[in-house]
């Protein structure tokens, strides 16, 4: 490939260019604090994103984006804050160039350490989000690290948010959340 920018890995961009192109058509949950919009990136590092580059962080559950959201919430606090103001939006959107890597076997082969996915340990996968980011992908299909279900990370400089239609937003009660929660939760977790 002509033109490949210093810092990324060549043979990370041919294994991922090998990979079949998917799209998405559905349903996606995002959480945001105070007045923000769903569609605004998350700012700063993540899971697949350094600092400089912007994504937006969505799961394809309802559980799954509040089960993300409340682990970084909770883990920079003692004590879990009682007036923060949360909304899950649900959206809708449809994205024709999507790469799926939701098989963990495929994460583990580019370079994942399957034992501490749900670490905070981000530079195999921030290596991976921006080769994909950088060959021109919309989005693409990721494990939930806090929950049995996916993610769906979308490049917001490679597609046109106004394709993406909020369709609800309701505002998170933490509390009952937890609580229900904790009540699902089989004996003995």
């Amino acid at each position: 490939m002509a033109g490949r920018r210093a810092g990324h890995d060549v043979d990370l961009l041919d294994a991922l260019a090998e990979l079949p192109e998917t799209a998405f058509d559905g349903t996606l949950w995002r959480v945001v604090h105070g007045g923000r919009s769903p569609l605004d990136g998350s700012k700063g590092a993540g899971r697949w994103n350094v600092r400089e580059s912007e994504v937006l962080y969505c799961a394809l559950e309802r559980d799954g984006a509040l089960s993300e959201i409340h682990f970084h919430i909770a883990r920079q606090q003692s004590v879990f804050p009682s007036r923060l103001r949360s909304t899950v939006h649900r959206l809708r959107a449809g994205f024709g160039k999507v790469l799926d890597l939701s098989d963990m076997g495929l994460l583990q082969r580019l370079g994942v350490d399957p034992a501490r996915y749900r670490e905070i340990v981000y530079v195999d996968t921030q290596r991976i989000g921006e080769a994909v980011g950088f060959l021109g992908f919309e989005a693409m299909r990721v494990p939930n690290a806090r929950h049995p279900s996916l993610n769906l990370v979308i490049f917001p400089a490679n597609c046109d948010l106004d394709a993406i239609e909020p369709i609800e937003a309701d505002d998170i009660d933490w509390t009952d959340w937890r609580r229900t929660r904790a009540l699902a939760r089989p004996t003995g977790e």
